[in-house]
């Protein structure tokens, strides 16, 4: 089936407008876009960023009556704003394509180091005898397509390789989808403990572990005041945010153990620095900076 698309370039304080707009008129599907690219990392703590251009896009399977659609547009937009000219709204005809194959199409299996491939559900595995996690991209908390998520994969499976992981306990602060702590059970962990603030991380992590055959007793989740403060483990991982592991430095650092590893990631080049220095602070030794496409993985030991 066809589906009718309606776009406009509009400042964002417009867009509340406009989206309400196109919704009365009955669109199946509302997306906002920045119109340059432009990423906003971090903004400050109350402010509310806001792209200097939007491109608002609305979706419609009636193909009927699209100028007279325009028409009630205009003129609800004259009685919402009298004072501000409506924007040009292009009028496209999208052919009908099997959208969710084509998604499927765009990931491929991921090899992370030397041993870890990521694979979708719908794919086989490139290499049966490898450690392969079983993943789905497009899930909301992390899933190994962004470099921060790889590139602490790549540490675990370069830990692995060493042997340095097995038979080893795990923290994972932030564990979002699971991936981190389910792949060093995967590489040969001996148990993990994943933290996290939000109750649907928490399902998304139990659902991957029962996906990727891992043992209810092997991988422990939890909120983070459910963890025991004096507890320390050998491995701890954190790929969240520069800010929070700033923050959070004396809670993450004090749960690794005497001559224990830690990986930190979600740190944009520029902020490396700054962590850094908080996890020194922490009685650290901290390992040069490791960087893919602008983000950096921060590693480093506690002294026996």
């Amino acid at each position: 089936m066809p589906w009718l698309q309606l776009k406009a370039h509009i400042p964002p304080e417009q867009a509340d407008t406009l989206e309400e707009l196109l919704l009365n008129e009955g669109a199946t599907a509302i997306t906002l876009q920045d119109a340059h690219d432009d990423p906003v990392f971090e903004p400050e703590r109350g402010s509310t960023p806001l792209w200097n251009e939007t491109v608002l896009t609305g979706l419609y399977d009636d193909l009927e009556g699209v100028d007279a659609m325009l028409d009630r547009v205009r003129q609800a937009w004259a009685a919402e704003l009298p004072e501000e000219p409506c924007p040009e709204i292009e009028v496209e005809l999208l052919a009908d394509r099997d959208w969710e194959r084509e998604w499927m199409d765009d990931f491929q299996p991921m090899q992370m180091g030397e041993r870890l491939w990521i694979v979708p559900s719908w794919h086989e595995p490139p290499e049966p005898g490898a450690v392969n996690l079983h993943l789905d991209p497009g899930l909301a908390f992390g899933t190994g397509t962004h470099p921060t998520t790889a590139l602490c994969l790549a540490w675990l499976d370069g830990l692995a390789v060493t042997e340095a992981l097995d038979g080893q306990r795990v923290l994972d602060v932030g564990t979002g989808s699971g991936i981190l702590a389910i792949a060093a059970l995967r590489l040969g962990a001996a148990s993990a403990i994943g933290t996290d603030i939000d109750p649907q991380a928490l399902q998304a992590s139990r659902d991957n572990a029962e996906r990727n055959a891992i043992d209810e007793g092997r991988f422990r989740l939890c909120y983070p005041e459910q963890l025991d403060d004096a507890e320390t483990f050998p491995i701890v991982v954190a790929n969240i945010l520069a800010g929070p592991l700033v923050a959070l430095a004396p809670m993450i650092a004090g749960h690794v153990a005497p001559g224990g590893r830690l990986a930190l990631s979600g740190i944009l080049a520029g902020q490396a620095e700054e962590v850094l220095e908080a996890y020194r602070d922490q009685g650290l030794t901290m390992d040069e900076p490791v960087t893919s496409d602008g983000w950096v993985r921060l590693t480093g030991r506690r002294p026996r």
